[in-house]
């Protein structure tokens, strides 16, 4: 070793130096190796060949790192893009759309101009799954996708919200120029569409919902469905536009069904009975069971008020059965209590919904058995429309319903279909004549021959006909005369509640034998 005092190598100084550099992570350093060409001189040529071997080393793996990192990146993009677009129609989904709806909010503070929402929903959509498969259904999506994106600007955005409804974010416009855009797209979604050799329609029920100060992204969503229903409800293929009191109304029908889910159970419902009468004789030939809903807050409820909402919510079923159970069970404290004046039937109506209840022919069955009245004695009212377009399900209950015995009744007849081949082949015993034919035959002769002729029609189908809603002496008279055998309505007794209907049966007895 050499000491300082003998004179130090500089170079070993240099050497010391370069390593504590390298060391640090400086692999730029480099060191000059002198003439000498000796040992030291190897050491320092071999450090240097090492730092750059490290520093190619590094500068390799810092590029990959880069490399792997920019895949990483854009792999987080196509993922989070998959994330945000709809599979099938490359369009936005609920994820991304939510956002646009949020970024126009935002955006029309500064603007002073409303963005809106369009939720689309298409009508017939099933229909073609059902008939044409799938793969057919995607392909519809798929136009009716392109037909969108045509009808809309470069600055909205068009989005599949799942199955067949779709919505479109309209960034800031005028009222005027969204309500034109949506009649765009609803006129785009007019034309036919060809898949296969198949031709089929993909019109749609549009809801607009334009915001208002302090609306948000789930707010605009909310109320453009609600309108989009308002478009179902008003026939399909149109356009309806938000408006407050359609959110009242939903509101109302919410409380409503969560207040009849208790109706039942909370012993709220009640039967009233009005009679059906022979016209010549003014017997009672039956009773039609009533529903009647009876508020602890807002007293008597007439059905019209909860009996759509009774089947959109599928309450229908709960109250269908406990009508059956109640009327039957009721028939049978009649016969207990006056045999003698209880030779009529019940007449209770059947919904369309009820017609898929699995357990539809045993409760009945069971309930006829347990009260102990025969089969022949309870009739089932169904709507002449649900008659006129059954399928194989309705054709299998309506045939189990006619072999236990129970009778069939078309109600509402006038008001549907009124085909004639139709009428021939109804399941059916009796057609109720919907009262709406009656109104005008006292003072309509055109009308009397219509009404006469409908008559005619029932009885040569084979089927005895009652009509509803007779209120005057001159009415009964008129279809008497017209060969009519069976009438109801207030001229003949207004719905009552059991424990009256005896008391209406003698006192008509007592008239019809004095």
């Amino acid at each position: 070793m050499i000491s300082e005092n003998s004179g130090e190598d500089p170079r070993l100084r240099q050497l010391v130096d370069g390593i504590v550099r390298l060391a640090a992570g400086d692999l730029s350093t480099r060191m000059t190796p002198s003439e000498n060409r000796d040992d030291i001189d190897a050491v320092i040529a071999g450090v240097n060949l090492l730092a750059e071997e490290l520093e190619h080393i590094y500068s390799d793996l810092e590029q990959r790192v880069a490399d792997r990192t920019a895949m990483l990146r854009r792999t987080q993009a196509e993922l989070e893009q998959m994330a945000k677009t709809d599979a099938l129609t490359g369009l936005a989904n609920r994820i991304l759309l939510n956002e646009r709806i949020q970024e126009a909010l935002q955006n029309s503070t500064a603007s002073g101009k409303a963005p809106a929402v369009l939720v689309l929903d298409l009508d017939s959509f099933k229909a073609i799954n059902d008939t044409l498969g799938h793969g057919a259904g995607d392909a519809v999506l798929v136009e009716v996708a392109t037909r969108l994106l045509s009808a809309v600007r470069a600055t909205d955005t068009v989005a599949r919200l799942g199955g067949d409804e779709f919505a479109v974010v309209i960034t800031e416009s005028t009222q005027n120029e969204i309500l034109q855009i949506a009649h765009r797209a609803s006129e785009k979604l007019q034309d036919s569409l060809r898949i296969g050799s198949e031709t089929v329609w993909a019109m749609a029920s549009i809801g607009v919902c334009i915001s208002a100060p302090g609306d948000s992204a789930e707010s605009l969503m909310r109320d453009a469905d609600i309108a989009m229903y308002q478009a179902k409800g008003q026939g399909r293929n149109n356009v309806q536009l938000f408006h407050p009191d359609m959110l009242l109304a939903v509101q109302e029908r919410s409380r409503i069904t969560a207040e009849l889910r208790n109706a039942v159970s909370g012993g709220e419902l009640a039967l009233q009975y009005q009679p059906v009468v022979e016209l010549a004789s003014g017997r009672v030939t039956g009773l039609e069971a009533l529903l009647r809903w009876h508020h602890p807050a807002r007293g008597l409820i007439m059905p019209d008020s909860f009996i759509r909402i009774a089947e959109e919510s599928g309450l229908i079923l709960e109250l269908g059965r406990w009508v059956l159970h109640e009327g039957v069970a009721q028939l049978r404290r009649w016969n207990e209590t006056a045999p003698n004046l209880t030779d009529f039937c019940l007449h209770i109506n059947l919904s369309a919904a009820e017609l898929f209840r699995s357990d539809l022919l045993a409760d009945i069955r069971e309930t006829l058995d347990r009260n102990h009245v025969a089969p022949q004695r309870l009739v089932l009212e169904i709507t002449e429309t649900v008659l006129m377009s059954r399928g194989t399900t309705e054709e299998q209950v309506l045939g189990g319903l006619r072999d236990l015995g129970v009778g069939l009744q078309i109600d509402d007849f006038g008001t549907g279909y009124s085909s004639i081949s139709y009428l021939r082949s109804l399941p059916a015993d009796t057609v109720k004549v919907d009262q709406s034919l009656i109104q005008d035959i006292g003072s309509d002769p055109q009308q009397q021959k219509f009404v006469a002729a409908i008559l005619q029609l029932i009885s040569a189908a084979g089927l005895k006909a009652i009509v509803e809603g007779i209120e005057t002496a001159e009415q009964a008279e008129q279809l008497q005369a017209m060969g009519c055998l069976y009438g109801q309505g207030y001229y003949y007794g207004r719905p009552q509640p059991p424990e009256q209907v005896l008391d209406r049966l003698e006192s008509l007895a007592q008239r019809r034998y004095s």
